[in-house]
């Protein structure tokens, strides 16, 4: 088996389903299996995926486990030498797996790739392409450097806006929408870290890719289109409660021992406070309206 297709599934039904029919509509000389995780939808998604996709191999957890673990269940399931993160609202191109599974081929010291990520809009998902979120970068992004200076590298460190999105380039940081990874990465550093519930467990897990000596690489010879914030718009408290937890998770793990006790200070005072505007803001939103999606960029307080 080349590739293991792993997708998160909680009350989203329709747009796995249109992520599984662009999966099952790929033209590739790849052999793949797709593994789908159900964290307790209610909306019928198990039913009608079994009915629709009888080769799917479908986990139903009787809880909602959280994005980390999920992906870590399918896995243990899976069999290719490469596994696959896709959001279940996302599509592919005919090609993308062809693609980026012979860019993986061709590249052994590559531990992971992402392919260009798109918003419905045509726009460009800024968070395919990344640098850790460092307390500079976050910094320079936070109070708007990276805006009056696109051009300069010291003021885009995080979401890499000085770079061609066209181009193809080693990064720090992908997004977990979409990211190809070596078996062999995996057996090397482990799964996702399932302390991260549904946020910042894609940087982390690149953290420690590169940690272990593997190169991540950005391939934008083709894309997928990202519909973010498909199951964010339930639950809105706990999204951002998430969202917030995360920074710290991932700052204390990785970051807290390199800096003084002033500056980790400034850095939880700084998440505390856009928790709280965040909290602010969800109340006074249209009732209806999508808090930030799976992805969104953990750029403040980091």
């Amino acid at each position: 088996m080349d590739l293991s297709i792993l997708i998160v599934n909680y009350n989203t039904c329709q747009l796995t389903k249109d992520c599984l029919r662009s999966v099952f509509a790929s033209e590739t000389a790849y052999e793949y299996e797709v593994i789908v995780i159900d964290n307790h939808s209610s909306d019928g998604s198990v039913e009608s995926i079994r009915e629709e996709f009888p080769n799917v191999t479908l986990i139903a957890n009787t809880e909602n486990t959280g994005f980390a673990k999920a992906n870590n269940q399918g896995m243990a399931a899976a069999k290719g030498r490469y596994v696959l993160l896709l959001n279940s609202d996302t599509v592919v191109q005919k090609e993308t797996l062809q693609t980026m599974l012979a860019f993986m081929d061709e590249h052994p010291k590559v531990g992971a790739s992402g392919c260009k990520v798109i918003l419905p809009d045509g726009s460009l998902d800024k968070a395919c392409k990344r640098g850790f979120p460092t307390p500079s970068a976050s910094f320079y992004y936070a109070f708007g450097f990276s805006k009056l200076f696109p051009d300069k590298p010291k003021f885009n460190q995080y979401q890499l806006g000085h770079l061609d999105p066209d181009q193809e380039y080693p990064v720090d940081c992908l997004v977990g929408a979409f990211m190809l990874v070596r078996r062999e990465t995996i057996e090397q550093i482990g799964g996702l870290d399932e302390t991260f519930f549904m946020y910042g467990e894609d940087i982390d897990w690149c953290y420690r890719i590169k940690q272990a000596g593997w190169d991540i690489h950005y391939y934008p010879k083709t894309q997928i289109v990202h519909y973010k914030g498909g199951s964010a718009r339930r639950r809105p408290v706990r999204i951002i409660y998430e969202f917030h937890r995360a920074m710290i998770v991932f700052h204390r793990k990785h970051y807290r021992k390199r800096y003084n006790i002033l500056t980790n200070a400034l850095i939880y005072l700084g998440v505390g406070l856009k928790f709280t505007l965040a909290l602010l803001k969800s109340r006074l939103a249209p009732a209806g309206q999508a808090p930030e999606s799976k992805e969104t960029n953990m750029e403040v307080g980091m």
